[in-house]
């Protein structure tokens, strides 16, 4: 920025958001000196708890000036409320240039050590405060802090920040803690073909010559993961058509690629919804949304600016119908947010699973009152199959969970955070009632406004809703880890049930919890091929066995589902009759959502052991032609395209493995010209082809579609196509994939492109590349950006390349403590989870064992990503010991 005076600084920063006490606060003679801030990049619980027992009545003046060049400068006021001066304090301000420091009026030398300023005692005051911080610092370009990006299409500069889960002190000096709320007054220059977006829009825009500056008024308190700044030449798309004004940015090189008219529709649809959902106002005023490159999560509900990943979001070609609904999801996730999130926050980051618990179950909700998606209850449960896959295994965890320290916070971000989370809210709201559920909501959000709030809060707010104390259901559900299975064990005499109970057992030894639920029991009886409802019962189980009177006389069943309509969150286990039932008849059953519970059990008895592969395969390949779903199509190609993968490390090149794949092929490309006349299912049928392909049939076709000479069912082969389509030419190592990649890479420099043409050469089968890569991603120099080393990770070793992977599994394995230790939270995060090797052989699975015996002091998120790790190692080494058992007969 400019150069700013001293004296023109202090009279910038006059007329604060909220009256100052007039008189300093006294502390009580027994208030003991806080305890030194342990020297660590990262806040612990104890250190914020301290922090905020001293602070209060917090207001921010930002100064910000943006050149597009690599670093900016920064001045940061922070005005606030101190019980004592008996200690020092400390500031949040990661790596920068300090150039000047005042604390009340006072010049003083900065103690900073680059992640905190600690304010000496001695120069403040018990009662009012002020500070101000000048500094210079350089932009992150991993996605965290205030982020810059330079487009390589046409030069220009994008700025966006992120913030959680404690990342605003990478963009300027403040309390960086969740209930430390404030107000934020913000201040702005730069370039004049710049939009600068923010929480509240600007009150004027200044003509400074080459410059701007944008002059924003002051925010409502927010926890400052909650505020955000946003700049650059974004194009942007307005709609002022309904109650609060919506605006949309995207780079201009991509602006192409945005559909404004869905956005909008189904911004202004939520907005509505939430509204009278939880009868409370939306509390910003206005409603924007930036597309932003290299973003590391999907999106981000920072309060009236949310951010969306472009890779996720952008459309080259017609949306289709699973792009609309991820793209209403993901609106609706974030918007929920801006009530639950943004009005009331969780007072520590413990409370972050309630944020996105809550926000996935509202999405639906809102979701569902559209109808636009089809049924909405397989959205639902189509997040609960990943959480009951973890919650099964060694590294599951209670919803609720302490957080020691801001390095931590996103250790437990998963499908139990989200998915279990959405699902006992479900279960909560039909057990107390869905209006007392929504008025337990209301009052939550009405008392704690602009506030902080704990889960004992919320809890407390249903209980007086609903006349009964929630807290034993919350001790069972949140703070209790792991499923239970659930199974049906019934006889039959005489063509008659004689004995219908429930039994309930741990999926995991290790959490034996047992739970109380209700759920619905549904008989079904073969008529011809298909499967009738003839009894249903609800049945409030719990303990080990619970008696289904209810049922007894019924018709003996040939299918017994005993949680029908999903109302309960547990792993069904079918009883040895049903499951058969269900694989052989799966077409018959009309009920779209039972049909998904009947082919996830297949998949679960695949991973259980109960179902060989082989038979796995031949049950998909007779029911997934026959889906008439556009859901249920996409979840058994995707079971198709892991079943793909099995064979590809049990059976690459055998006979069999070749007649398999080939007839997988076949399949996938009739029902790809069967639906020409449906783009949405052709675009779906086409993207697992592509993926499944590996037969030189099956890759001259790849190789047809993308020089135009094969029609493939009369889909639009855009960019994305193309890219996948070069992707899996490259990963089989086709003749002449090389030549198409350098000749896409010329074609499409964009952003998404660049990234596309990266994955598909690291894919490559060839040794001495990824020796280059890997040595490239574990040099931690900062050589190459977060975006792409993440990129590189997960498309190094592919599935079907495990005899590569081998050849530097023991220096991945031998190195994963070094660079746990070097490396920072987000770049280990993604190594551990793609870079770890496992390869579904004895020897792999005794290498892992052998690290998780040893490798005991490595950091949380990396310990388990080696248990997981092992866990599927180890199951994927059954699955094929019993497929290779059953090979001679196969063959």
């Amino acid at each position: 920025m400019s150069k700013i005076y001293l004296s023109t600084l202090f009279a910038g920063f006059v007329g604060l958001a909220q009256p100052l006490a007039a008189a300093p606060l006294q502390p009580e003679a027994s208030t003991p000196a806080a305890e030194a801030r342990a020297e660590s990049p990262f806040l612990t619980q104890q250190a914020a708890a301290e922090r905020a027992s001293r602070v209060s009545r917090i207001a921010y003046d930002l100064d910000f000036t943006f050149t597009g060049e690599p670093d900016f400068k920064g001045t940061t006021r922070v005005d606030f409320e101190l019980t004592d001066n008996r200690s020092p304090l400390t500031l949040d301000l990661d790596e920068a240039r300090i150039s000047a420091l005042i604390v009340n009026g006072k010049s003083v030398t900065p103690q900073y050590n680059q992640w905190f300023i600690t304010l000496a005692a001695a120069d403040l005051i018990a009662g009012h405060n002020s500070v101000i911080v000048s500094y210079e610092r350089t932009h992150s370009t991993d996605g965290e802090g205030l982020h810059r990006y330079k487009d390589a299409t046409d030069g220009k500069v994008y700025l966006y920040s992120h913030f959680e889960p404690a990342a605003a002190h990478q963009m300027f000096a403040l309390f960086d803690q969740p209930d430390l709320k404030a107000t934020f007054r913000l201040t702005v220059s730069a370039p004049k073909d710049w939009q600068v977006i923010s929480t509240k829009r600007e009150t004027a825009i200044e003509d400074l010559g080459a410059m701007r500056r944008w002059i924003f008024p002051v925010t409502p308190l927010l926890s400052p993961y909650n505020f955000s700044l946003h700049a650059g030449p974004y194009h942007v798309w307005e709609d002022n058509s309904g109650k609060y004004p919506m605006r949309l940015f995207a780079r201009e090189s991509v602006a192409s690629q945005v559909s404004p008219k869905e956005w909008f529709r189904y911004t202004s649809q939520g907005l509505a919804y939430f509204d009278r959902y939880f009868g409370i106002p939306y509390p910003f005023a206005k409603y924007d949304q930036v597309l932003v490159p290299q973003f590391i999560y999907g999106a981000m509900e920072n309060a009236a600016a949310v951010t969306f990943t472009e890779s996720r979001f952008l459309s080259p070609s017609v949306m289709t119908a699973s792009d609309r609904e991820n793209l209403s999801s993901t609106i609706l996730h974030e918007m929920a947010h801006q009530w639950f999130g943004d009005l009331v926050t969780m007072k520590w980051w413990n409370g972050l699973w309630l944020n996105e618990s809550f926000a996935s179950y509202m999405e639906k909700l809102a979701s569902a009152e559209s109808n636009e998606f089809g049924d909405p209850r397989l959205a639902m449960y189509r997040g609960k199959r990943g959480a009951y896959r973890l919650d099964q295994s060694i590294t599951t965890h209670p919803i609720e969970v302490p957080i020691a320290s801001t390095a931590n916070a996103f250790d437990n971000i998963d499908s139990i955070t989200y998915s279990k989370g959405a699902a006992v809210l479900q279960q909560l709201r039909q057990l107390i009632g869905a209006e007392t559920f929504r008025q337990g909501v209301n009052d939550y959000l009405t008392r704690h406004a602009y506030g902080n709030a704990t889960l004992d809060d919320f809890i407390g707010a249903l209980s007086k809703a609903s006349g009964r104390d929630l807290k034993p259901w919350a001790q069972e559900w949140l703070y209790q880890p792991g499923v239970n299975s659930l199974r049906a064990d019934f006889a039959c005499v005489d063509g008659k049930i004689s004995r219908l109970r429930l039994l309930q057992s741990p999926a995991n030894p290790a959490y034996p919890t047992q739970r109380t639920q209700l759920v619905q029991v549904g008989l079904f009886n073969l008529t011809g091929d298909k499967l009738t409802l003839t009894g249903k019962a609800d049945v409030t189980y719990s303990g080990d066995s619970t008696d289904v009177p209810a049922l007894v006389g019924q018709a003996c069943p040939d299918l017994v589902y005993p949680n029908y309509q999903d109302w309960g969150y547990a792993q069904v286990v079918l009883d040895p009759k049903s499951f058969a039932t269900a694989g052989a008849h799966l077409a018959g059953v009309d009920d779209v959502l039972l049909r998904s519970m009947l082919l996830q059990a297949q998949y679960d008895g695949l991973r259980d052991g109960r179902l060989g592969l082989e038979a796995f395969i031949e049950a998909l390949l007779l029911n997934t032609p026959l889906e008439a779903d556009y859901t249920l199509l996409g979840q058994a190609l995707g079971h198709l395209s892991i079943a793909k993968s099995y064979l590809q490390v049990f059976a690459k090149g055998s006979d069999y493995g070749q007649r398999i794949t080939e007839r997988m092929e076949r399949m996938l490309w009739d029902g790809l010209q069967a639906s020409r006349a449906d783009n949405d299912r052709a675009r779906r049928w086409l993207a697992t082809y592509i993926d499944v392909a590996s037969s030189k049939t099956a890759l001259d076709n790849l190789a047809g579609i993308l020089a135009g000479r094969v029609d493939a069912g009369g889909v639009e082969i855009d960019q994305q196509v193309r890219w996948d389509i070069v992707g899996q030419l490259n990963r089989m190592g086709t003749e002449g994939s090389q030549s198409l990649l350098s000749a896409e890479t010329a074609r499409d420099k964009s952003e998404s492109g660049q990234l596309s043409a990266l994955q598909s050469t690291v894919s490559r089968p060839d040794s001495d590349l990824k020796l280059e890569w890997l040595a490239t991603i574990q040099a931690l120099d900062g050589a190459e950006p977060y975006s792409r080393l993440r990129a590189a990770m997960s498309n190094l070793y592919p599935s079907g390349q495990e005899s590569l992977s081998e050849l530097t599994a023991e220096q991945r394995l031998r190195t994963l403590p070094a660079l746990d230790k070097a490396g920072d939270r987000l770049f280990i995060r993604s190594y551990a989870n793609s870079m770890i090797p496992a390869t579904c052989t004895v020897a792999s699975v005794a290498r892992l064992e052998a690290a998780a015996s040893t490798m005991t002091a490595v950091s949380a998120s990396t310990r388990r990503a080696l248990l997981s790790r092992l866990e599927e190692d180890r199951r994927c080494l059954a699955i094929r010991n019993r497929f290779e058992a059953d090979l001679p007969k196969a063959n």
